[in-house]
């Protein structure tokens, strides 16, 4: 065999580790925020010190990019930042749910937001870029649709958790879709857009005596590691997508809300029959989903 064709291989495989370590990652991250909560951090306090400490491990995955000179040029498009602007509002809106979800113990619907995500995606994509819905992809919106209202009847109430934050992932993913950069370097400036506020709000909570920075070597720690929570997942996410099929990233993303999901019901969230059966929906649409994408893999490969 070639050394090319090992290095192929070996690539690929670093890849997957590297796309299901992001997905993981993420899947796990409740319960990170759930332990600063324990630790009586508030959401706000969280959301702000992960804007504030994202910005320089950002800047860290740009260097290693070999990427300023990307982000010197993006400097000097005022329309690109003024996208990047709006792909930060998007993105904060997003964090800001999640958090205040997570720490009113509702993980259980945020996961049903990231089983969602994709579909919205795709639908989006033919609303507004007339991109193709396949037969599969066009049933699996109508099943998550019946279990988005299933969801409704059991909660009592339009799932707007699960809503927002599908949503709001959604236009971020837009917004994106419309940046001629890499993901790194409109990760730094985003992250450098949200620093500033971060930054205000923490010296803000410090000098009340209200932040807990510095309160304890436990609660320090794991507040200074926000910054690599947040961006280590999506690099991790933007080396692997460069070095995957994008049928099997859509496999690997749904590990993150499975594990979400799991770690709502072991925190103890209500699980009723009811909303057992929206889930059923949704994970029936998100199995025809990934057979629709497997599928296109199988044809394209054909071709």
């Amino acid at each position: 065999m070639s050394p090319s064709v090992n290095q192929t291989r070996d690539e690929g495989r670093a890849a997957l580790i590297a796309g299901v370590g992001c997905y993981t990652l993420w899947g796990f991250l409740p319960l990170y925020f759930h332990l600063l909560s324990n630790l009586g951090v508030g959401s706000w306090e969280m959301i702000a010190h992960r804007t504030l400490w994202a910005a320089p491990w950002a800047l860290l995955i740009v260097l290693l990019a070999r990427q300023a000179g990307q982000v010197a040029a993006v400097l000097r498009q005022p329309k690109t930042l003024l996208i990047l602007a709006l792909s930060t509002v998007a993105i904060f809106v997003n964090w800001s749910i999640y958090v205040f979800a997570v720490n009113a113990g509702r993980v259980i619907e945020t996961s049903l937001g990231y089983y969602i995500n994709p579909l919205m995606n795709m639908a989006a994509g033919a609303l507004l870029f007339r991109e193709r819905i396949s037969r599969e992809g066009a049933i699996a919106i109508g099943l998550a649709a019946v279990g988005v209202a299933i969801q409704t009847a059991a909660l009592g109430h339009l799932p707007v958790i699960s809503l927002g934050v599908a949503l709001s992932f959604c236009c971020y993913a837009i917004l994106r879709k419309q940046v001629k950069a890499d993901a790194q370097t409109g990760l730094f400036i985003e992250c450098a857009y949200l620093a500033v506020p971060g930054l205000i709000y923490v010296l803000h909570l410090q000098s009340t005596g209200a932040g807990h920075l510095g309160a304890g070597m436990g609660v320090t720690t794991l507040l200074l590691l926000a910054g690599p929570a947040t961006v280590v997942p999506l690099a991790l996410f933007a080396w692997s997508a460069r070095r995957m099929p994008l049928s099997a990233m859509g496999f690997l993303q749904f590990i993150a809300p499975t594990l979400q999901f799991v770690v709502g019901v072991s925190l103890g969230e209500p699980f009723t029959p009811l909303r057992a059966l929206s889930f059923a929906f949704i994970w029936l649409g998100v199995a025809v989903f990934a057979y629709g994408a497997w599928k296109k893999t199988r044809v394209l490969a054909a071709a």
